[in-house]
């Protein structure tokens, strides 16, 4: 039966889907389901924001990957008939709806950051950024499913309904996969990972010296939040990890607060946090461009002011 459809790798990305899902199943007059590849004791917590069924996925032995699953999602996409099937983008996600849009000959928008119903055509019509965040291209797909990717944080949670009420179901069918995981390696961080944080403090080249970051870590810490750097600090001065560069040719974030100490604000930057909820700044060039988009900026040299405001907040 058509339907929206939702696949994620956790708990968080799919309650962010099913915000949109609910919204989009109410619009288009559908049901929504879920795909559960693990985490199956939240198959109830699910229904209870809003989806109609939850679909678990059998379990892959350990020496398989997740693309494991793409004969079982296509064949059930097949069957079924879905309208609009929604996966977060994550790394290995990504890879896993490109290859089930071309076995179900459909096509797919990346990366969407809107989802929305033109009740005029009857057409669901997506919006995804361009030219690094420099234009906004929106995007009509005429086959089905309507396969849409969707990074993490892009939506709100999903809150839950009173009473609400859904159907569990098993697929049954063996995974099969050609490839198989030989062997898995922990790579370790210097940081947690910045796109989960509700506070960022971005360094930029208005740094002077490598050690000098040690003050924006401080007030990171001040704050309860995570270090990160645009992509001269590091890629190419690798001052921080590359896994730390915000931007266009880094991750995109969204968290609660960012500040950007010494950071002049270039378009390819802006793109990897334009979604936060408050933007600041500390900059003594009173015309850089990151004032343009910050909800509040001091004007000053950083060496200056950030030492004020760890100790304001200290207090």
């Amino acid at each position: 039966m058509p339907g929206v459809w939702v696949l994620a790798e956790n708990r968080s990305q799919t309650l962010e889907l099913l915000t949109i899902g609910r919204f989009m199943a109410g619009k288009i007059g559908t049901s929504l389901s879920v795909f559960l590849c693990q985490d199956r004791e939240s198959a109830g917590d699910y229904m209870a924001c809003g989806a109609d069924e939850v679909l678990l996925l059998p379990e892959i032995a350990k020496d398989q990957s997740l693309d494991a699953y793409i004969p079982i999602l296509s064949e059930e996409a097949g069957k079924a008939d879905p309208d609009l099937f929604l996966i977060a983008s994550t790394f290995r996600l990504k890879e896993i709806a490109a290859r089930v849009a071309t076995r179900l000959n459909t096509g797919l928008c990346s990366d969407c950051i809107k989802i929305y119903f033109n009740d005029r055509s009857g057409a669901v019509e997506m919006e995804r950024l361009m030219y690094g965040g420099a234009a906004v291209q929106r995007v009509v797909c005429q086959s089905r499913p309507i396969m849409v990717t969707v990074p993490p944080r892009t939506f709100e949670p999903a809150g839950t309904e009173s009473g609400r009420k859904g159907q569990i179901r098993s697929l049954k069918e063996s995974p099969r996969s050609a490839g198989r995981v030989l062997e898995r390696k922990r790579r370790e961080r210097e940081s947690k990972d910045i796109r989960e944080a509700k506070v960022v403090v971005c360094v930029g080249r208005g740094v002077e010296k490598k050690e000098d970051i040690a003050l924006a870590r401080e007030l990171a810490e001040v704050l309860r939040g995570e270090i990160a750097g645009t992509r001269p600090v590091t890629e190419e001065l690798h001052w921080l990890p590359e896994e730390l560069c915000i931007g266009l040719s880094g991750i995109q974030i969204k968290p609660e607060l960012y500040v950007g100490i010494g950071v002049s604000g270039q378009i390819q930057h802006v793109t990897g946090f334009r979604d936060a909820k408050v933007i600041c700044a500390v900059n003594k060039d009173a015309n850089a461009p990151i004032f343009g988009v910050a909800d509040m900026g001091i004007v000053g040299d950083l060496y200056d002011v950030v030492p004020k405001l760890i100790n304001e907040l200290k207090k």
